[in-house]
């Protein structure tokens, strides 16, 4: 059996490698001019994302230990992970103030199977188990509902005439941004569904390789894989189903009026039936 210090050395070689390949990263970026529709580049977003997480880790490294010592302490944590989730996931989606609604589709999502979870005694509230699956439960969450809200939303700025239109024709405002925004927020299972379907023939996912080198068996290893992927796709699906309701009801949109406000709709619906 291998061991994790076998797999990969914490040393000077680990940390020039990482080095190279961030630099490797940044550089493609920059040499391809990877960019937004805004055309902001992201070589500097992968360069700064690539020093954070070795910061982080490092820190977490360092507190974890001693938040595990009491549930308060804990739980704290646990609410760190979710408010820095909504921060990312919302600013991913827009930049003005209604960001903050995707703390409704992670917390929807991730908070009933942490609940069952916990509940049904598969996940001990006072200990290390809590904050790995907490931590994965809200990372997917994060994840489906950035991708959903800036798909749902460019979709929506794309094909506003078609919005329009269906306004025109009597379709309230909300059904007429869900004909157009569904499929495009939909989108953000693929990632899911094909780690799902694909797991254990393409890859090896974290869960089941670590429980390996950490001494289980591996029938333990698998089974406490495949609940990750059940429960990640639970949560996705939970958190695209609340984001894509979230713009249709223009909740969640941007200044330049994708995702509209019921206002908008309005002048265009009067407007239609003026004509």
């Amino acid at each position: 059996m291998l061991a994790a210090a076998v797999l990969l050395p914490v040393n000077a070689t680990l940390a020039v490698v990482l080095a190279v390949l961030l630099a490797a990263a940044v550089a493609i970026a920059a040499a391809a001019r990877l960019a937004d529709a805004r055309g902001r580049g992201w070589a500097r977003p992968v360069a700064v994302a690539g020093v954070r997480a070795a910061v982080q880790l490092a820190a977490v490294s360092a507190l974890i230990g001693w938040v595990v010592r009491a549930l308060p302490l804990l739980l704290c944590f646990v609410a760190l992970m979710y408010a820095v989730a909504v921060r990312t996931a919302g600013r991913r989606i827009t930049g003005n103030r209604t960001w903050w609604w995707a703390a409704l589709p992670i917390g929807a999502a991730v908070l009933p199977v942490l609940v069952l979870l916990v509940l049904t005694g598969l996940v001990p509230v006072d200990g290390i188990a809590l904050v790995p699956v907490a931590g994965i439960l809200i990372g997917g969450a994060l994840t489906a509902t950035a991708l959903a809200g800036r798909r749902a939303l460019d979709e929506l700025r794309t094909r506003r005439g078609e919005v329009e239109a269906g306004l025109a024709l009597g379709m309230l405002d909300r059904d007429a941004r869900l004909e157009i925004a569904r499929p495009a927020a939909s989108d953000a299972l693929l990632p899911g569904l094909d780690q799902t379907r694909t797991v254990g023939l393409v890859t090896l996912p974290g869960a089941f390789v670590g429980m390996l080198l950490g001494g289980a068996s591996l029938l333990p290893a698998a089974a406490v894989q495949l609940f990750v992927l059940v429960a990640l796709m639970a949560v996705q699906v939970v958190a695209v189903a609340v984001v894509l309701e979230l713009v249709a009801r223009g909740r969640l949109h941007r200044a330049d009026g994708a995702g509209g406000g019921k206002r908008r709709a309005s002048r265009t619906l009067r407007g239609a039936e003026g004509e």
